[in-house]
């Protein structure tokens, strides 16, 4: 087994992962708000929107706007995601995110289907075509995407070995624009993960692609999400997709209860403690935590956000044992 990493990439889905998925409009005003906020935290990626069709997702209806109206800061990645070229040309055309390729497949059909309308066999060519897009616009692919890795509302199960497959797919069709992938994403889409799941899985992914390095984008829907990236870290990644106070949901997994992605502060919260470095300030994280609370209107699952960091519970201790 690989052994704990120490140092973590931290990559913030909360204002895509959240404004999404929300059954309340957002002001666009508010959504460039937490991306400012988040910008002040330490954090070095940021994924700030989705370029996908307003009828679908109505959340990113505006994601031309906020992509215009945040403030750049130096030092940090700001992307956007998208599903199809008219997604990738928008992001583009946007002149102010950073936009890399990737070759995005789906270990389930039926989820596919229903995020994508279209089938695994559909897929492959418009992957190919993606490729293509790509080498037009003088994009790199170095990355590759297996969505719902570890089970699916409406396939269930997902085996390994159809993981491995897709895993193989995705570098293949890279290989075949002489593009080289050297990091592929697991995407626990709709929470079926456990820590057993995460070590089958990434352990595997790891052994017949020593080369890639594997990241992790978790969904917290049944309370495994830190459990799951605990076991991640266990497990030698590095690099973990998060939602600032636990944030979003998938709006497709097809499950009332869809939670966002594992909660930042809970997750860098751990790596502290840890000894692990995040190069983020918790506290002012926690900050743009409440803040997304309020902005959304309603209770946010983070924990670190209302027990707070030990860091102060002890300055606090020590502060009242010296007086």
């Amino acid at each position: 087994m690989p052994s704990i990493p120490s140092k973590v990439q931290i990559n913030e889905e909360g204002p895509r992962e959240g404004f999404q998925i929300e059954k309340n409009p957002i002001p666009t005003a508010r959504k460039i708000e937490l991306i400012d906020s988040l910008s002040r935290t330490g954090l070095n990626r940021i994924q700030i929107v989705s370029f996908v069709n307003p009828k679908a997702v109505p959340g990113m209806a505006d994601a031309e706007e906020v992509v215009e109206g945040f403030h750049k800061a130096p030092g940090i990645s700001y992307v956007g995601l998208w599903l199809n070229d008219k997604g990738l040309k928008r992001a583009i055309d946007s002149g102010r995110l950073e936009v890399k390729g990737s070759v995005s497949l789906c270990a389930s059909e039926p989820f596919l289907m229903r995020n994508q309308n279209r089938t695994k066999e559909e897929n492959i060519p418009l992957q190919h075509k993606t490729m293509e897009m790509f080498k037009a616009h003088q994009v790199a692919v170095r990355r590759g995407a297996v969505m719902a890795a570890f089970g699916c509302n409406f396939a269930g199960d997902i085996p390994v070995e159809t993981v491995l497959d897709t895993v193989e797919q995705a570098v293949n069709i890279a290989a075949a624009h002489d593009f080289t992938l050297d990091t592929m994403m697991l995407a626990d889409t709709m929470a079926w993960a456990t820590p057993a799941s995460i070590k089958r899985v990434v352990g595997a992914v790891q052994d017949r692609h020593p080369g890639l390095e594997v990241t992790l984008h978790l969904h917290d829907t049944r309370g495994m999400g830190i459990a799951n990236a605990y076991a991640g870290l266990e497990m030698g990644v590095k690099t973990f997709d998060s939602a600032v106070g636990g944030l979003g949901g998938c709006p497709f997994a097809g499950h009332a209860g869809a939670a966002g992605n594992v909660c930042t502060e809970d997750l860098v919260f751990m790596c502290d403690e840890m000894g692990i470095e995040t190069g983020v300030d918790l506290e002012a994280l926690l900050e743009s935590a409440r803040l997304a609370e309020d902005i959304v209107g309603h209770p946010l699952p983070g924990s670190v956000m209302r027990g707070g960091s030990l860091r102060a519970l002890r300055d606090k201790v020590g502060a009242a044992r010296a007086a």
